[in-house]
């Protein structure tokens, strides 16, 4: 008998898989060039790809967005940046900017793996230059600006002192300032008071310092929105993925969706009028039914709030998912069909099919959450 391999894992078995995550990369590239196209050859593009690139796979988009000129990459806290940076994907040059700001124990972590640190205090601010000036090195720095997110940040009227504090020391670097936008899918508004003051405080650090630094501020909504927050680089995130931010958005792309979820379809049966569906008895057919049992649920990304809401695509064609869904399996009602077959493909959303906006719409949320939500359980298969 032959001896199992420790460690195995589903991913490295020969056994065929029951959901994948087909992540097309020239649809990432085509989303990126219009990005380009919209904002114009001269700023910058900073790649959002925290979250594992929204569920993508960080590595492989990386990889893509760097074959396709951007430099900068942006990761939500030190751990997901030192993977980024050390997981071979980008070339020596790329700049990875952790948003959150660190703990006091993590700083000597940003000079290790040349990762750019967030400041939005003095305190934090102290403790790294005491700690780039133990080791004798210099520590990139971008300022965050809280001009109304709410969330993170120093307060405007701080700003010049934290920049002042910055410019005076011999082992930090200011690499930019930055701020993020509360509500950005419709031009003016909030955004624009919020960048007003983020321009207010810029003005007034590059004029004292007799010098430029780059300042960004515009995330996918205000990329459609708002041309005035493009200033030196922009931060687009969902876009990259094929979504738009909002419906509201006054500008629209014909942007392509980079994930498509495929399951297949592992049990089918007939069933009489009156029986009932899965958890609760939340479905019971009107009439005689074919009801296929397809190998997704709330475990890899399928939302339990989909509950008799949603459809899948199989053989091109669209069915209702009928009951409650399940950790592992979800139910949708054939009628009379008797086409669908074991082991066919059903797509849960995707290019075919509903995109990941329309299903976020029937579950109550964004399409963000349902791209970050398709689990490591699910194999991506990248095209």
């Amino acid at each position: 008998m032959e001896e199992t391999q420790p460690g195995l894992t589903a991913k490295e078995s020969s056994a065929v898989n029951m959901t994948e995550a087909l992540v097309a990369l020239d649809h990432l590239a085509w989303n990126t060039a219009l990005i380009r196209k919209r904002i114009g050859p001269r700023r910058r593009i900073m790649g959002i790809v925290k979250a594992n690139a929204y569920g993508h796979n960080v590595h492989r988009v990386s990889k893509t967005l760097e074959a396709a000129g951007i430099r900068d990459f942006g990761v939500a806290n030190i751990h997901e940046a030192i993977e980024l940076r050390c997981g071979g994907a980008l070339k020596a040059g790329a700049s990875i900017l952790a948003f959150a700001p660190p703990l006091t124990s993590q700083i000597a972590l940003f000079l290790q793996h040349n990762i750019e640190m967030t400041i939005c205090d003095i305190p934090t601010l102290q403790a790294a230059e005491a700690v780039a000036a133990a080791h004798n090195k210099t520590l990139s720095l971008q300022l965050k600006v809280d001009t109304g997110m709410g969330r993170l940040g120093t307060p405007p009227e701080m700003g010049m002192e934290i920049l002042r504090h910055i410019e005076s020391s011999q082992h930090l670097r200011l690499k930019g300032i930055y701020t993020h936008f509360a509500d950005s899918a419709e031009a003016g508004g909030f955004a624009r008071q919020q960048l007003d003051a983020f321009k207010k405080l810029t003005s007034e650090y590059e004029h004292s310092a007799s010098k430029t630094v780059c300042k960004h501020a515009a995330n996918s909504g205000a990329i459609l929105s708002e041309p005035d927050s493009w200033l030196d680089m922009v931060r687009p995130g969902i876009m990259l993925y094929g979504y738009h931010p909002a419906e509201k958005t006054p500008c629209r792309l014909p942007l392509k969706p980079v994930m498509q979820v495929e399951a297949k379809v592992i049990f089918v049966k007939t069933v009489e009028a009156g029986t009932t569906i899965s958890y609760n008895r939340t479905w019971s057919a009107p009439a005689s039914r074919r009801i296929a049992t397809i190998a997704a649920g709330y475990a890899d990304g399928y939302m339990r709030a989909l509950s008799n809401r949603s459809t899948v695509m199989i053989n091109q064609k669209c069915y209702p998912q009928v009951g409650t869904v399940t950790m592992d399996q979800i139910m949708v009602d054939l009628g009379s069909d008797q086409t669908v077959e074991k082991g066919d493909s059903a797509i849960l959303f995707g290019w075919d099919g509903l995109g990941a906006d329309t299903l976020a719409k029937l579950a109550g949320t964004i399409s963000y959450e349902i791209l970050c939500s398709v689990s490591s359980r699910v194999k991506r298969i990248f095209l």
